[in-house]
Parts: structure tokens; C-alpha cells; sequence
């Protein structure tokens, strides 16, 4: 299954909106939240106005169909570490986890960053066991 992988641009805003919603947490057998949740300030955050200054992205298509992303933006959100370091969010559509797609993005992604930042930040938020 061959991965075509492209820059992410502003005309992938509203696919960037469909993967922040894939991105968030949710634990086995728990209830997805309402769409609404991407509404709230501190996820929006991370998807809108894609394409400013320090967003770098990338999304792959598998067979035509645009089955995940990966991104980068310089804002002060869960995983805020400095002001140089970006945040990753980064998502693949459920039918096609497990196919080695999230691995090439991320590959990418941090080949790419790696001549821009001095790392980046990632933060997992999930519930207390």
C-alpha cells in the first residue's frame, strides 16, 4: 500500500479540523465527545487559521483518499514547553490505523521540523488509572 504524504496547506483547513476531532483521547469504551468539544479554546487552537507563521504539517493519502495528518504549530497549549518548541497533534482515520501511516507521517514530520526547531512537544492527556 503505497503512502503519498504532502505539506499540509490552508486549503486543508476543514480536513485539519476532521483529524484534531480523531486526535483527542478518548479510552476504550468510553463515549467520543460531541464535535462540539472542538469548539473550546484550548483545542481549537490547535487546528484554526492553519498556515500561519511556524505551522508545519503534513497529511497522507492512501489510494486517493486523505487518511491521516500530522502537524506542528508554535502555540501554548497542553504541551507547552517554550516558545521555539511546537506542539504535535497528529491523527489517522480509524479504517486505516494500523497500516504503517501514522509511523510515515511522524517520520516526516520530524525529519522536516529537525531544520527548523530545537524539538518538539507532545502531550498525551488521558484519565488517571
Amino acid at each position: 500500500m503505497p503512502i503519498d504524504l504532502r505539506p499540509l496547506t490552508s486549503s486543508d483547513q476543514s480536513f485539519l479540523w476532521e483529524m484534531l476531532y480523531h486526535a483527542i483521547y478518548v479510552p476504550a469504551g468510553a463515549e467520543s465527545p460531541s464535535r462540539d468539544i472542538l469548539d473550546e479554546p484550548d483545542i481549537a487552537h490547535y487546528a484554526e487559521n492553519w498556515g500561519q507563521y511556524g505551522d508545519l504539517g503534513f497529511k497522507a493519502l492512501v489510494d486517493g483518499v486523505t487518511a491521516g495528518a500530522a502537524w506542528l504549530r508554535l502555540i501554548q497549549g497542553y504541551g507547552h514547553v517554550a516558545e521555539d518548541i511546537p506542539e504535535l497533534t497528529m491523527a489517522v482515520l480509524p479504517g486505516y490505523r494500523g497500516r504503517g501511516i501514522g509511523t510515515a507521517l511522524l517520520s516526516v514530520l520530524i525529519d522536516t521540523a529537525a531544520r527548523s526547531y530545537p524539538g518538539i512537544s507532545l502531550s498525551v492527556v488521558g484519565e488517571n488509572p
